[in-house]
């Protein structure tokens, strides 16, 4: 690991008991937190590129920590039972959790880490909640470039609030990775926003000529497009030869790939990812 600071910090969290700490280090060195009386912890889901399958990025998700279980979506648990308040608090105590996870495990490689803004937190934060996050950032000196912020897809009542959510952050110095339901709401927010990537679902593959557009657009203006729910291997078959029609390199992920897990990834082939569920 190549980030003292946060070496520091965890050797200081490995002291801690959980009893008196709201974050702390597992037996395996994993970074846990407390919310509502739940342990959780951090899984990574691998954003592979899908010529030639070399990780790329991870996604951050929050697990449940407890012997009978593999781990729930904390959201799913706790999302109607929180306010507003406690929903801006468990998103905060999630995003730092997967930074130690990940940097703690992550070299000078380069992959990115995307952290998601879930979408009951867009009318819920307050003007400063991408400064609040960068100075955790600053404070444990991790690579603020290295962090992308997934943006929920928005309605276009929800148009002004995306906007606004995402120029506070970008003024924050975070890159934004944009979920839509289809290119063509990508192509019509893609100057609005500049994101540095949008996020579809590979489920959802209905309007070729709308893809091929968006897939050039954005090879033009160095914006990436990640194809997420890879299930079958027809849909990575039909996103490969897209991809190939467009000269363009495409990123994906899903449970044909990779299953989350706490440990960061093997960089395995492709190709075998896709034989093996085969």
């Amino acid at each position: 690991m190549s980030f003292p600071v946060l070496q520091d910090y965890l050797a200081r969290l490995s002291g801690s008991a959980s009893t008196t700490s709201s974050i702390w280090l597992d037996h395996a060195g994993c970074a846990q937190g407390r919310f509502f009386n739940c342990t959780l912890s951090s899984t990574f889901h691998p954003i592979r590129a899908l010529q030639g399958g070399a990780v790329q990025a991870y996604e951050g998700l929050a697990r449940s920590v407890a012997s009978q279980d593999q781990g729930l979506s904390l959201w799913r648990l706790l999302d109607h039972a929180a306010s507003d308040d406690e929903s801006v608090e468990l998103d905060r105590l999630c995003r730092l959790l997967h930074a130690i996870n990940f940097f703690r495990q992550a070299g000078d490689d380069g992959q990115d880490l995307y952290l998601n803004v879930h979408d009951r937190l867009l009318s819920a934060v307050s003007s400063n909640h991408g400064h609040a996050f960068r100075r955790i950032l600053d404070a444990l000196e991790l690579p603020l470039q290295r962090v992308v912020l997934q943006l929920p897809a928005a309605s276009p009542q929800q148009s002004w609030l995306l906007n606004y959510v995402a120029d506070n952050y970008r003024r924050n110095g975070f890159r934004l990775a944009i979920n839509v339901a289809a290119a063509e709401q990508a192509l019509q927010i893609l100057e609005r926003l500049q994101p540095a990537a949008f996020k579809l679902d590979a489920r959802e593959l209905t309007d070729t000529d709308a893809l091929l557009t968006l897939m050039a657009r954005c090879r033009d203006e160095g914006v990436g497009l990640v194809f997420k729910r890879i299930e079958t291997a027809a849909a990575l078959e039909r996103l490969q030869q897209l991809a190939g029609s467009a000269s363009v390199t495409l990123l994906g992920q899903g449970y044909l790939l990779d299953q989350p897990r706490a440990r960061l990834a093997e960089v395995a082939p492709l190709v075998a990812a896709v034989a093996v569920a085969a």
